[in-house]
């Protein structure tokens, strides 16, 4: 293709995704213009075949037409934009509005948005204004409630606290505040975080493309911010034939009265008769843990079987809704399957001795499919050994901490084509802690803006494989998908196998290290990384810092390394630092890695910083194909450590042609 039509497909890119070009206010809906579909902010040809297959289609708020005013972009954390899908989002003051133009028929729409805190924390709630082609008025009860963390790990509600621990360094002064004379001065909030929630809304009926859905803000909240609207035609409620209705046992699907106890008895019921427990559409309050083992639980439908419930205080822990296996040191469960229906919490603060998850506990030779979680701790969070578990279809959105988590010995499960917006830590994690994950995947999902933390992260294990992934928008301290050696994990073993994802705006910036990481970045900290790891096919999009990182952290430089991980077939479209960051002892070979747009050196070099004459402590083995100049000839170990280089935004990504 020429170069002449090459730029111009890249202006047509750019217009469709509202880069670089003013969005126009409107007034009256009219023939409003037809708002761009994205996927996690970018034209769905870049990432075609890769992250969840959804069912719902995905417009930013500030490609559509609005009276408010766009904010970003920002990639600085500790702000608004950092956190928005795309890294920029719509601000609406009351009587304001967003309009989006639906690009085909829908009769359910997912709002993602941001309201103010209260002054003293706790957050506020504000109505928002619904309507369709002008008429149809409805409103959406939108809340800050469950958004805003301050302060240092483990985060508090308080936005006027002091310190959590004013005995650690902080990047900001540069020191230890309490062994600081002067006391420096810390300006409050500290390091607010975590804005976003989301809401959702059947309309009542279903609208055709081209229809018109304006959000307009209220005088409830001093400003209201607007990140993506996603709307779906949801299929009817499902019904079960031949099941144990909850409803028989006493089940309240108006939420008023606690429906945990009626469960048990639907499911001891239908374990004796060997059926199903069915779920009827409704709201049911359950406030504890409901324990499941050889049962399948069904709703009709996740938009219409809701379980809800409150956090509750026991002594110094909490518990709250959630569906459990038993623990694996009482034999786990086993034959467990869970369907089509939501469960929704009540978590606003971080206590991770808390067990108050979506899901939990350890399920063996079960499932966990279309369900909607929100307002956990971290919707699934199992603790094995345990083995053959799957997970697809299912929404995991607005977490305090992790979406899911495989957490010691879970072997041969499967979470598959799952989305994950919006968490509080790693959106998926397997961590081998005392006994190794193995032979696990995580394939063909999506994960959207985690604020603190990775994508995807692996730490140790045997024989596990991360394939077919989108991973967009992480915000601080972590990035797309992470191999690390930390947390007490147990090594890696045999193959690790990390193939075709796509990663976008990722890299970000480690506040205790004040230097920028890696889309997909490496981390020996415990022990030294040597299994056969094999990086295959993925892109790296539009990243903040490095494409590819590569540590061992500081203590422990000269004790560990990062040794023979293989990058094959590899397009990197964009970075503000380098192609290939190395600060560790080690080796990797690469072929077939195309960069363009590469802000500062392709390859910085470091080693493990003793710049000895005989070169870098780190090696690179060019076997061929490289393209874009960026892994120059006179390499393999050549130093060429420039420890913090000016970042030059890239880009916007378009097709690689």
């Amino acid at each position: 293709m020429s170069r002449t039509r090459s730029r111009t497909r890249s202006l047509v890119v750019a217009a469709l995704l509202g880069l670089g070009s003013a969005v126009v206010p409107g007034g009256p809906a009219g023939a409003a213009p037809a708002v761009p579909v994205t996927r996690s902010a970018l034209d769905p040809a870049l990432v075609a075949g890769r992250g969840e297959a959804v069912g719902f289609l995905e417009q930013e708020a500030e490609n559509a037409r609005f009276t408010g005013s766009v904010i970003g972009p920002d990639r600085t954390a500790y702000t608004l934009p950092a956190e928005a899908s795309g890294r920029r989002a719509v601000r609406l003051t009351p009587g304001q509005y967003v309009e989006f133009t639906l690009p085909r028929a829908a009769n359910a729409i997912t709002v993602r948005y941001a309201l103010p805190d209260a002054p003293g924390g706790g957050g506020i709630t504000a109505p928002l204004g619904v309507s369709v082609n002008g008429t149809a008025r409805r409103t959406m009860t939108l809340t800050s409630r469950y958004a805003y963390l301050y302060n240092q790990y483990p985060f508090t509600n308080d936005p006027g606290a002091d310190l959590l621990h004013p005995d650690w360094w902080i990047t900001e002064c540069g020191c230890v505040p309490a062994a600081t004379t002067p006391a420096p001065v810390i300006v409050k909030p500290f390091r607010p975080m975590h804005f976003y929630d989301e809401q959702r809304l059947l309309l009542g009926r279903t609208y055709g493309a081209g229809d018109t859905v304006r959000l307009t803000a209220s005088a409830g909240a001093a400003w209201t911010v607007i990140d993506l609207l996603d709307s779906e035609l949801v299929a009817p409620p499902k019904v079960t034939a031949h099941a144990a209705d909850a409803l028989l046992f006493g089940a309240d699907p108006t939420g008023r009265r606690d429906s945990a106890a009626a469960l048990d008895r639907a499911i001891a019921f239908a374990r004796k008769a060997r059926l199903k427990v069915y779920i009827p559409p409704g709201t049911y309050r359950v406030d504890r843990h409901i324990i499941v083992d050889d049962v399948t639980i069904e709703g009709a439908g996740n938009w219409y079987t809701i379980i809800k419930g409150r956090q509750v205080t026991l002594g110094e822990a909490h518990t709250g809704v959630g569906f459990y296996g038993r623990d694996a040191a009482d034999g786990g469960s086993h034959n467990v399957h869970l369907r089509d229906f939501a469960i929704e919490g009540d978590v606003r603060e971080r206590i991770d001795t808390d067990q108050v998850n979506g899901v939990g506990g350890a399920l063996t030779d079960s499932s966990v499919e279309r369900l909607h979680i929100r307002h956990t701790k971290v919707g699934m969070w199992f603790d094995g050994p345990m083995r053959h578990l799957r997970i697809e279809g299912n929404v995991i959105v607005d977490q305090i901490a992790d979406g899911l988590n495989f957490h010691t010995g879970v072997t041969d499960s499967l979470v598959r084509n799952n989305f994950v917006r919006n968490t509080g830590d790693d959106g998926l994690a397997m961590w081998s802690e005392k006994t190794a994950d193995a032979g696990n995947t995580f394939d063909h999902n999506t994960v959207q803006t985690p604020t603190l933390a990775n994508g995807i992260a692996i730490y140790g294990g045997t024989d596990n494989t991360v394939s077919g992934n989108l991973v967009a928008d992480p915000v601080r301290e972590g990035s797309g998908i992470h191999v690390g050696s930390r947390f007490g994990a147990e090594p890696f073993a045999g193959r690790l196998t990390i193939k075709d994802n796509t990663v976008v705006r990722a890299g970000t910036y480690e506040l205790n290290w004040t230097i920028g990481l890696g889309a997909i970045w490496f981390y020996a900290l415990d022990r030294t990384i040597d299994a056969d790891i094999r990086v295959t096919g993925d892109h790296y999009l539009d990243t903040t810092y490095n494409a590819i990182m590569l540590v061992s952290d500081w203590s422990v430089k000269d004790r560990y390394a990062i040794r023979g991980v293989a990058f094959r077939d590899i397009q990197v479209d964009g970075t503000g630092t380098s192609v290939v960051s190395a600060r560790t002892e080690g080796s990797a070979s690469f072929e077939n890695v195309d960069a363009r747009h590469v802000g500062a050196v392709g390859v910085n070099n470091c080693g493990s910083f003793h710049f000895t004459p005989a070169g870098s402590e780190f090696a690179l083995t060019d076997l061929g194909g490289n393209d874009g100049g960026w892994l120059a000839p006179y390499l393999p170990n050549v130093i060429s450590c420039d420890d913090r280089p000016p970042v030059v935004p890239p880009p916007p990504p378009t097709t690689w042609e």
